[in-house]
């Protein structure tokens, strides 16, 4: 069973749809009303992109990610769920010289297990990683952004600061990533 915990971003009806049409069986909660004791019978789990910031939010999303390190639980934190990957565990972010929206094309630095191409996506952030810590490993970059697909070293950990929901190489992703 799958997680996605919803943070409020306008692309997670795009992931609910698409996980839907796919038959991937998955339960959706806001971090308000997630149980964190209920985290164990989740194999994979999904963080959602947001609307704003929310210091709760937050620290719900931080408690996610240590879980799904200590437990070796398969996660996928999309634009913002990389964004908070990278700041649990000690990177930075910064706010972009100007909103990305829009197509972009991401190339693969390194072999992955949810890419295999240069893929197509959809950007829509105001903010990106700036600065990675050493367990965070850079697998895909644009012309806009250092750090567009993120994994956690040797652990089905990964995060993306595009919105794969949006384009069919972000469904392909996605579609890997629920398949590990």
């Amino acid at each position: 069973m799958l997680l996605v915990v919803d943070n409020g971003s306008i692309y997670t009806k795009q992931l609910i749809d698409f996980l839907t049409k796919k038959n991937i069986s998955f339960e959706k909660y806001i971090p308000h009303i997630l149980d964190l004791n209920s985290l164990e019978k989740y194999e994979s789990i999904i963080l959602s992109g947001r609307r704003k910031n929310d210091k709760k939010i937050n620290e719900v999303n931080s408690k996610i990610i240590n879980f799904s390190i200590k437990n070796d639980k398969k996660l996928l934190g999309i634009c913002y769920g990389a964004e908070i990957l990278a700041l649990t565990l000690g990177g930075t972010i910064r706010k972009t010289k100007s909103i990305q929206k829009g197509n972009e094309t991401i190339d693969l630095l390194q072999n992955n297990l949810i890419t295999n191409n240069l893929i197509n996506v959809f950007e829509s952030h105001a903010f990106e990683i700036s600065k990675l810590p050493n367990v965070l490993i850079p697998i895909g970059k644009s012309d806009n952004c250092n750090y567009e697909i993120i994994q956690y070293e040797k652990k089905l950990i990964f995060g993306t600061q595009f919105h794969p929901e949006m384009t069919s190489d972000g469904n392909d992703l996605l579609e890997k990533f629920c398949s590990l």
